[in-house]
């Protein structure tokens, strides 16, 4: 067989998952502001305060709460969908107040926690690792990237754990997560050998 596909955990999930708490936060620091900034104006609106407030302290306290839900990638998507909407209606609201500054930066946080929800989103749908004649293909964000064979010093499939050894003394090891044989494992290490 000259071509291998299997799954893999993608590689930018694990530096993704630890921005998570810092993306929410920060998401959550600019709601908390917001509560400030409407509390403060000269006709304040409690409900709306109130409204910041409360969202502020639910996107803080989310991504620690969502370690313990199965439907990790669900509940995330929908926070993402709720703090943009949040962002983007906010900068309506502001600007109907006379705040264009506050709008303004309403706008471009939602339209940044737009981009950070499109990409998470797309590094939690299935990735997949191709190894073919010409070379090994690897999902980065929006789409892939293929390493040609005379790239690699070595490639092995080890231990559910795809290695690839780089000519430029780099490592890039891929979690896989098709429950992968033995002997398919052996053909696998056999063929990019031969490929090398």
């Amino acid at each position: 067989m000259s071509n291998f596909r299997f799954r893999i955990l993608h590689p930018a999930v694990a530096s993704r998952l630890r921005m998570q708490p810092v993306m929410h936060g920060m998401a959550g620091l600019l709601f908390l502001f917001n509560a400030i900034g409407i509390y403060n104006s000269i006709q304040a609106n409690w409900f709306m305060a109130g409204f910041f407030l409360l969202l502020g302290i639910a996107s803080m306290a989310l991504p620690f709460a969502l370690r313990k839900h199965r439907n990790f990638t669900g509940i995330n998507a929908m926070a993402r969908i709720i703090q943009v909407f949040v962002c983007l209606s906010g900068c309506l609201y502001f600007l109907s107040h006379l705040y264009p500054l506050a709008a303004l930066f309403m706008l471009i946080a939602g339209i940044g926690l737009g981009y950070v929800g499109w990409a998470e989103y797309k590094m939690f749908q299935p990735a997949f690792v191709k190894l073919e004649n010409t070379g090994i293909t690897v999902p980065t964000t929006f789409s892939t990237h293929q390493f040609s064979w005379n790239q690699l010093n070595n490639v092995i499939l080890n231990n559910d754990l795809l290695t690839l050894d780089f000519r430029s003394n780099k490592i890039l090891q891929l979690e896989v997560l098709d429950n992968i044989h033995p002997e398919q494992a052996a053909a696998i290490n056999t063929y990019c050998k031969s490929r090398l």
